[in-house]
């Protein structure tokens, strides 16, 4: 994954740059301090804060393990068992009466407990000594469970478009959803068909919010962090970046022209991206992020 880099006047504010250039949220990112703001007279900082940042990869999915047989005790060249099964027949009280190759002391009998029971060493059947119960019950076998692996990135993109298929019923809708690996980390699942604007909504407010719940249901289907999950609808994010670069370079012009800086209005950290890029492309001109979600916006100004 790309690095990108930022500054800002506080590590802070480098790092939420840093973050509407990826178009993630600054939890989905790792960021590299390249360098900090220093102490100046009078407590002003000195310098500007600058950081590397990237989209966080998906931790590489668990292996696959085994269970845990549990550890058989030796027993002693006298053929004594575990203590645990001694105790066991004690608190029992049960009789050993029939057992075959049973030690015996030299008198021909076994010394007895105040239960009644017998106090051998060991017991042993034809000379091989007997596995006493261990006390593991099957509660204790559910707890050794397997580490189930993670979904893989076409795993999750099949999962996606499973439940948005079934969303798309609810609202007596029909749809055909295709899924895309854009990368090794972000797969696409577009859904196409008539009248489906309702699930996108005004300024892809709803589409968001299908989006969000598409990617917790994938989460709930992996035991490890999922990669990116983007939804669309009806082509609709394809059209609005679009219609974002144009409105963009739009702008861009007048800021060269005029030589100020112009505020745009809040926009989701998608589409703060889409502008971000569209003015790097462009040489006299920069961009900067002001405000906290859902209030953040961007600022084109020239450079000076």
């Amino acid at each position: 994954m790309e690095w990108v880099e930022a500054s800002g006047k506080s590590l802070g504010e480098a790092r939420e740059s840093a973050a509407d250039l990826l178009g993630v949220a600054e939890d989905d990112a790792d960021f590299v301090v390249l360098s900090e703001p220093k102490a100046g007279l009078f407590g002003r900082l000195r310098g500007e804060a600058r950081v590397q940042a990237r989209v966080r990869p998906m931790t590489p999915p668990p292996k696959r393990g085994r269970r845990q047989r549990p550890e058989r005790k030796r027993s002693g060249s006298d053929g004594a068992s575990s203590s645990s099964g001694e105790g066991s027949a004690r608190r029992n009280g049960s009789r050993d009466d029939g057992r075959q190759g049973a030690q015996s002391r030299p008198n021909g009998g076994q010394a007895r407990n105040r239960n009644g029971s017998r106090r051998g060493k060991s017991e042993a059947t034809n000379g091989k000594s007997v596995k006493q119960p261990s006390g593991r019950g099957p509660e204790d076998k559910d707890k050794e469970s397997i580490v189930e692996e993670s979904l893989t990135i076409g795993q999750q993109g099949e999962a996606a478009k499973d439940f948005m298929a079934g969303l798309i019923r609810e609202f007596g809708l029909e749809a055909e959803i295709d899924v895309r690996e854009l990368d090794e980390e972000t797969v696409e699942v577009a859904a196409a068909g008539d009248n489906l604007g309702l699930l996108v909504g005004p300024r892809g407010a709803t589409l968001s919010a299908v989006q969000d719940l598409t990617r917790t249901f994938v989460q709930r289907q992996s035991e490890s962090r999922t990669d990116r999950i983007l939804v669309d609808v009806g082509g609709y994010r394809e059209k609005r970046s679009a219609a974002l670069r144009r409105f963009t370079e739009g702008i861009v012009a007048e800021v060269k022209e005029s030589g100020s800086e112009r505020a745009l209005e809040p926009m989701s950290a998608a589409d703060r991206k889409v502008v971000h890029d569209a003015v790097n492309e462009v040489e006299g001109v920069q961009t900067r992020s002001e405000g906290d979600d859902p209030a953040r916006y961007v600022v084109i100004e020239p450079v000076s």
